[in-house]
């Protein structure tokens, strides 16, 4: 038991806690953009994920788009999430996906 006899968490320790969390989330959050890739019946689109990790790490091109370095990849059944602080690389990258055929949600 505490000095006060009660068990109860303070109400301005919690306050407190909940205000530098919410400081130390303001100063290192950032916004990014997604971009959904759906795979398609074809061979080309088995091995996306691996596309899309070439082309981050600058081992393969994809039209004029110059590499992503912060390019997030998430691989999903029947589509790859791509995500990144960089607008307009994501929205060329789109433009050249869109050329290759291949289905697209657009940059959100």
């Amino acid at each position: 038991m505490s000095k006060t006899g009660t068990d109860k968490p303070s109400v301005h320790r919690v306050a407190m806690a909940k205000r530098v969390a919410a400081m130390w989330l303001e100063e290192r959050a950032t916004p990014h953009h997604r971009l959904t890739v759906y795979r398609g019946h074809g061979r080309e689109s088995r091995n996306l994920p691996g596309l899309f990790r070439a082309f981050r790490d600058g081992r393969m091109k994809l039209g004029k788009v110059t590499p992503i370095g912060d390019l997030g990849i998430k691989p999903e059944f029947d589509h790859v999430i791509l995500w990144t602080k960089d607008a307009k690389g994501l929205q060329d990258l789109d433009d050249v996906l869109r050329g290759m055929g291949l289905e697209t949600s657009g940059v959100a």
